[in-house]
C-alpha cells in the first residue's frame, strides 16, 4: 500500500474543468464587453482660438446668435490678419491657421474674371472678394478637387498648389507677419493639416459657409444683417473652371 501511494505521488493528475453552460458563457462575454465599453478615451483638448479683432468677433457673434450657418460647418477668413478660423456645425472651434489671399486689396471680384485664364487676369483683379458664401467641393482645372467658395469668379479654398517656386508661398505662410500673405490670384490657400484633417471632412457631404471679412469696405456692407445688430458691446462673443 505504501509503495502504491508513493508511486501515485509522482504522477501529475489532471482534473477536468467544471463544465460551463452556454448561458454562463454568454453572461461572461457580455460582462467583459461591458467592462471594455466603460473604458472611455479621454476627450480631445479644446481648441484654443487666437485673440480676435472686433470685426471677426462681430461676425462670429452674429452667426452664433442667429444660426446663420444653417447647421453647416463654417470658416471665417480674416483678410487683414491673413487668418482662417474653422468651426463645426454646432459652432465649436476646431482649428485655425494662416492663409494666403489675393495680391490686390479689394473686396469685389471683377465682372467676368472667372472666365479669364490666369495670364489674362490683371494685377488689380487679383482680389479675394468679401462676403458670405455657400461653399461646396467640385473640380477645377487639371481635374483637381477644390472647395469652391465662388465658382462664378473662380475663387476656391485649397492648399498651396504646385507652381512658381519664386512666389515662395510656403515660406510666406509660415512667417509671423501677414504683410507677405497676399500672393494668390484670389483663391485662399490654407495649411494642409487644417484643410485635409478638419475642413475637407466636414465640408465633404453638404458643404458649408465661408465668411470673408473685408479689407476695404465697411463690415456691414459685406454682411448686411449686421446693420440691424447693436454695436454697443463691440460685438463680443457670447460665452461658452480654374482656381485663381
Amino acid at each position: 500500500m505504501i509503495k502504491a501511494l508513493i508511486a501515485l505521488a509522482g504522477v501529475a493528475l489532471v482534473l477536468p474543468s467544471p463544465a460551463i453552460s452556454p448561458a454562463e458563457a454568454a453572461t461572461t462575454l457580455a460582462s467583459k464587453s461591458t467592462a471594455r465599453k466603460r473604458v472611455k478615451k479621454p476627450a480631445p483638448a479644446p481648441v484654443e482660438m487666437p485673440v480676435l479683432d472686433v470685426p471677426a468677433q462681430r461676425v462670429l457673434s452674429w452667426v452664433s446668435a442667429t444660426g446663420d450657418n444653417a447647421g453647416l460647418p463654417f470658416v471665417v477668413i480674416d483678410k487683414t490678419n491673413a487668418m482662417i478660423l474653422a468651426f463645426d456645425a454646432s459652432g465649436k472651434p476646431i482649428g485655425h491657421g494662416p492663409v494666403l489671399i489675393g495680391r490686390a486689396l479689394g473686396d469685389e471680384a471683377t465682372p467676368g474674371v472667372g472666365s479669364k485664364s490666369l495670364a489674362e487676369i490683371g494685377p488689380a483683379e487679383k482680389t479675394t472678394p468679401a462676403g458670405r458664401f455657400l461653399a461646396k467641393f467640385g473640380l477645377a482645372a487639371g481635374n483637381a478637387k477644390v472647395l469652391w467658395v465662388d465658382y462664378a469668379t473662380s475663387v476656391a479654398l485649397h492648399t498651396i498648389p504646385p507652381g512658381n517656386a519664386k512666389e515662395n508661398r510656403t515660406k510666406r505662410m509660415l512667417t509671423p507677419t501677414a504683410a507677405d500673405n497676399r500672393i494668390t490670384f484670389g483663391c485662399i490657400n490654407v495649411p494642409k493639416a487644417l484643410y485635409n484633417g478638419k475642413i475637407a471632412p466636414m465640408f465633404g457631404k453638404k458643404g458649408g459657409y465661408v465668411y470673408i471679412l473685408p479689407d476695404s469696405k465697411p463690415l456691414e456692407d459685406a454682411f448686411p444683417p449686421l446693420h440691424a445688430r447693436p454695436y454697443a458691446d463691440g460685438g463680443a462673443l457670447p460665452a461658452p473652371a480654374q482656381t485663381r
